[in-house]
């Protein structure tokens, strides 16, 4: 789990503290972060004249420790301060008096024989706009044709939201200590990253005691142990029953998508609820998922209750149509014993009474609204991030909240977040969020809780992408679900041969 884990800059600066409190100078954690960002530099550039940028800050002061390792091993070294030198404090004053180099004032022109640029400016505690010197120095470095290596975070990113404040260097790699940060993996800090490098700098597992941990990268890790590959036990009905409701006559490949996902992620069953006017239009196209006619609430509320006690999932929303009929059906679906992915239409349905819609809503359902439909239901929502928005809503609505986009981000009510970095570009197709639906709710229907439901299904969803390629339609999704299951899973133990005993059919 230590290795999902994103620190925001209150949330490091405890971690250093209490390593610090439980022995570690805090000299020498300056010492092995300013080692490392060296090694980065040694690994992946050949020699050259670097030139280290170094704040008045403890960003800084690693630079002047990379600035020493480097000139140590036989790199020709330029370091350039903004500031006075006389204004150092701490330990960074104690760096660079241990650097037995020039330290020169920062200029434009000292850039021009760099063959690499260390940027060792700001680190995780910038929280206001960047301006005057600072800001020249970094429109200098990023107009520079040398590739810079930041410290920590590129200059003028945000470590919690991910937002430049008004100018970033652009990074060709980062190197970062003990954890990433939520600006490394959020737009659009992170598309001036680079490549992110985590290195140890003697800060102990334990530093997170009491910290509080609540934002993570969206890995396996971090909801794997809720997706088990079947044992020669498990009966179709154990791995919990799909319901999407189809819109009409002319819209219903979007429900189609999402039950194709479903099934593929492993639900048991799967079954379309078809209005009667679309219900040849479906049947034409569906062999395994099953067909049932549900022309209104009262009959979607029947379709689902009538299963036994096994997970049972519904998925509502995907051009399901926007109006009162889906609004009647969303709520029928939430008073039913069946969890819920409340997508699409069914949440533009609510536009006009999203208070409804929160009240019906329960912990472990999941709605996955993108930017336009997370506008029309929580538009007075005020935050500083996309992170803390799809927390706030999370508990405004007292469900999880996927708030769908190039880095979607999974939120639960009690303030769990989790950050997909997987997903390519080529999501940006009509029907992939219709597919996402039917990912999280096979997921769930399998008895995984909604937060790991939800973001098991975004990482599938990305993974996916991936094995596909360029060239994506949202149909090729589904079909691309098995290949990465078999990167995942362990193949089946097998237990024993007593015939029967559930298994099969």
């Amino acid at each position: 789990m230590a290795s999902v884990v994103l620190l925001s800059a209150d949330q490091m600066r405890a971690a250093e503290a209490a390593a610090i409190n439980a022995g570690v100078a805090s000299a020498a954690l300056m010492e092995k972060a300013g080692d490392a960002v060296a090694q980065i530099a040694m690994k992946g550039w050949s020699k050259r004249p670097v030139a280290v940028v170094c704040g008045p800050g403890n960003n800084g002061g690693d630079g002047f420790v990379a600035a020493r390792r480097l000139g140590e091993a036989g790199w020709p070294v330029s370091v350039l301060l903004l500031g006075d030198r006389a204004a150092l404090k701490g330990d960074a004053k104690l760096m660079a008096d241990l650097y037995d180099g020039e330290i020169a004032a920062f200029s434009p022109a000292a850039l021009g024989n760099a063959g690499l640029i260390i940027d060792a400016i700001f680190g995780t505690g910038l929280m206001r706009p960047v301006e005057g010197a600072m800001r020249a120095a970094i429109d200098a470095m990023n107009a520079s044709p040398a590739p810079a290596l930041a410290v920590d975070l590129p200059s003028g990113v945000n470590a919690d939201t991910g937002a430049v404040m008004g100018v970033a260097v652009s990074a060709a790699r980062t190197v970062t200590f003990f954890a990433r940060k939520p600006g490394h993996v959020l737009f659009p800090g992170r598309a001036v990253c680079g490549a992110v490098d985590v290195a140890d700098i003697g800060i102990a597992p334990s530093a997170l005691d009491g910290v509080g941990l609540n934002t993570f990268e969206n890995q396996p890790a971090l909801w794997g142990r809720a997706l088990a590959r079947p044992t020669w036990r498990t009966h179709k009905y154990h791995r919990g029953h799909v319901f999407v409701a189809s819109g009409g006559p002319h819209n219903t490949g979007a429900a189609r998508l999402a039950a194709q996902a479903a099934q593929r992620i492993g639900a048991g069953l799967v079954t379309v609820l078809s209005p009667a006017n679309a219900a040849d239009i479906n049947a034409a196209h569906l062999t395994s998922i099953m067909l049932r006619v549900a022309d209104g609430a009262d009959d979607m509320a029947r379709a689902i209750a009538d299963k036994g006690q096994y997970a049972r999932v519904a998925v509502i929303g995907p051009a399901a149509g926007v109006g009162d009929e889906t609004k009647a059906k969303t709520l029928a679906a939430l008073r039913a014993s069946a969890s819920a992915v409340v997508d699409a239409d069914a949440l533009t349905s609510f536009e006009n009474d999203p208070s409804a819609l929160f009240d019906a809503l329960r912990p472990e359902d999941v709605i996955t609204p993108h930017e336009g439909e997370f506008a029309r239901l929580f538009g007075n929502i005020a935050a500083t991030s996309r992170i803390e928005a799809a927390r706030a809503a999370a508990a405004k609505a007292g469900c999880v909240c996927v708030l769908k986009g190039a880095d979607t981000i999974i939120a639960a009510p009690d303030g769990r977040a989790a950050i997909t970095v997987n997903a390519p570009p080529d999501l940006a197709t009509a029907g992939s969020g219709d597919v996402l639906a039917g990912l999280i709710a096979g997921v769930a229907a399998n008895g995984a809780p909604g937060f790991e439901a939800a973001a098991a299904g975004a990482w599938f969803h990305g993974a996916a992408a991936l094995a596909v390629g360029p060239g994506l339609v949202a149909d090729d999704l589904p079909n691309a679900v098995p290949a990465v299951l078999r990167s995942l899973l362990t193949p089946p133990a097998q237990e024993g041969t007593t015939p029967g005993d559930g298994a099969g059919e």
